[in-house]
């Protein structure tokens, strides 16, 4: 990456509350794609995979095979380890996202509503990590 191509945050939207902070990634730095399914996210992440992903995460009852709406974008992810996993969940949801994170790795879990200066300093970092360094 060059040092005047910003990094790519890849925001997987289940919910429209998740689009509310494009603004605040942008002033970030980061470059903002915006995935509306899965199955499309999970394409996307296996060309090019983004420097971080931001998803919502919720438990679906109607799936026997899995516990929730991410785990198949987060079998995709797995293998990109620059790649950082930041999910939102309800708290009514933690201990089903805490069986997944136990198979599946996810670099930040926010509660609902989001702390925005947690959001912040989280993506913050994360985008310094993603710096080309000099």
């Amino acid at each position: 990456m060059s040092a005047s191509t910003p990094p790519r945050l890849l925001m997987v939207n289940a919910f429209i509350g998740t689009a509310g902070y494009k603004t605040l990634y942008q002033d970030l730095g980061y470059s903002v794609v915006t995935e509306w399914t899965e199955r499309k996210a999970i394409s996307l992440v296996r060309k090019t995979p983004p420097a971080v992903i931001v998803a919502d995460f919720y438990h679906q009852t109607d799936f026997r095979d899995r516990l929730s709406n991410l785990e198949s974008l987060l079998a995709a992810v797995q293998s990109a380890a620059a790649t950082r996993v930041l999910v939102f969940y309800e708290t009514a949801h933690e201990a089903v996202l805490d069986k997944v994170r136990a198979r599946l790795r996810i670099d930040a879990a926010l509660p609902l509503p989001v702390d925005e200066a947690r959001l912040r300093a989280t993506l913050q970092a994360w985008a310094e990590d993603a710096a080309p360094s000099a």
